[in-house]
């Protein structure tokens, strides 16, 4: 007959099992998060083959978006009067940028070292809060220190080349 004393040490066990499975879970959803709201643009700028290139002059800019003329730079790609941007901290009425055209839309991104990073701007976020739940969660500290390094690393790099 199990005693009281062997069964509240498996009731903790099982409640640490938990944790450390609904915290992972956690985590893991944070960063599959990060990811899939990266990718929407990353994919354009880091998948270029076949894609038109070429710059932007910005011209106008509303409250989200700024426009401008398209002038390729790429084999296939045509000119366009008018292509869409979104409007960051980076984007300035008067300045050229160079892009690439998501397919089938007059809508681009930044293209180049500063549109890679900037498109993985989610993730270092994601990495950042996953850090915290890795954390406090899982009570992986080193884990949480290198995730939380990865992310201010990805942040500060796309802060410092837009």
């Amino acid at each position: 007959m199990p005693s009281a004393v062997s069964s509240s040490q498996g009731a903790v066990a099982a409640l640490r099992l938990g944790r450390l499975a609904a915290m992972g879970t956690v985590a893991a959803l944070i960063l599959i998060a990060g990811v899939w709201g990266s990718w929407g643009t990353a994919q354009h700028v880091m998948l270029t083959k076949g894609r038109e290139q070429g710059t932007i002059a910005v011209t106008r800019c509303g409250v989200d978006t700024c426009s401008g003329p398209f002038t390729p730079l790429s084999a296939g790609a045509r000119a366009r009067g008018n292509v869409v941007i979104e409007k960051t901290a980076a984007v300035k009425k008067g300045q050229t940028y160079t892009v690439i055209v998501k397919p089938g839309t007059d809508d681009v991104v930044r293209s180049g070292p500063a549109g890679v990073l900037y498109a993985w701007v989610p993730l270092g976020g994601a990495l950042l809060l996953a850090s915290v739940v890795v954390a406090g969660g899982l009570r992986l500290t080193r884990a949480a220190w290198v995730l939380a390094g990865a992310g201010v690393a990805l942040l500060t790099a796309a802060f410092a080349t837009m």
